[in-house]
């Protein structure tokens, strides 16, 4: 009987593993990371309060004024940033949720990726210690005309719109409160996009200017980088393996103590 009780924590402990296992994902997601929540359906660019964005994941993050270099600034309006993250497996979207207490035309926000091997800095791609940089690619929502525009940028003075634009973008206020959407496939034929692979981590920061603060170029609010999760189909293979181990133990445990009555029965 002492193997029956062996082999029942053994089952019970598997189970347990992947409960927890599922659960620290969830945790994870939450605490640490802006995770882009799967949904079957088309997401919703145009509306900051459909349901399907109480199905995201919420991360909150704290901003701070650009005093690195010039143009810089000391204070900055935005102080906190919350953002939300939404993908169908073709395209993504995000929302960028903040306090503003004015509307302005010249308000902007913008996320942006890091684009190939070599390690980037948040604002702007500069080069820290003549270490050389990579690029970003950003995203940029411009509040004077309510839409997006993609910019490439590996420095100071460096900052221009890509060749080809695949972002969407608008920006909804009110009471003081931005919500901005951006959306872009998943997967362009721009070399200076950053493709985004289902499941894959990926550094991901954020900028904000005020325009009613007179908040411009180099003189923003911003994050340091973050961690990206896009978030794939889910993986039923943890709890079909769990199953079939469940199912295996038990047969040994049946086994187990049939053998053990037969023995006592002779």
């Amino acid at each position: 009987m002492r193997r029956s009780a062996i082999l029942r924590l053994i089952i019970f402990t598997l189970l347990a593993m992947t409960i927890m296992s599922s659960l620290y994902d969830k945790e994870a997601a939450a605490q640490f990371i802006v995770l882009s929540k799967r949904v079957s359906d088309a997401l919703p660019t145009n509306d900051p309060n459909s349901p399907l964005w109480g199905k995201a994941s919420v991360a909150t993050f704290p901003m701070s004024a650009q005093v690195n270099w010039d143009p810089r600034i000391f204070s900055v309006t935005v102080k906190e940033l919350t953002v939300r993250s939404l993908n169908n497996g073709q395209d993504m979207a995000f929302m960028l949720e903040y306090k503003d207490p004015t509307q302005d035309p010249t308000d902007q926000a913008a996320l942006e990726f890091m684009v190939g091997d070599k390690k980037s800095h948040f604002c702007m791609a500069q080069e820290m210690m003549q270490v050389p940089s990579g690029f970003l690619d950003i995203w940029v929502w411009k509040g004077e005309a309510n839409q997006g525009v993609q910019m490439k940028a590996a420095g100071f003075g460096t900052v221009a719109p890509q060749k080809t634009n695949d972002l969407t973008a608008k920006g909804f206020w009110s009471n003081g409160v931005y919500k901005v959407i951006l959306s872009r496939p998943l997967k362009t034929k721009d070399p200076d996009d950053a493709q985004l692979n289902l499941g894959d981590f990926r550094d991901i920061a954020f900028a904000v200017w005020d325009g009613g603060h007179q908040e411009k170029l180099g003189q923003k609010a911003v994050t340091s980088y973050y961690t990206f999760k896009a978030e794939a189909p889910v993986d039923t293979s943890i709890y079909i393996y769990s199953l079939i181990a469940v199912v295996v133990v038990a047969g040994i445990e049946f086994i187990v103590v049939r053998n053990v009555r037969k023995g006592r029965s002779s």
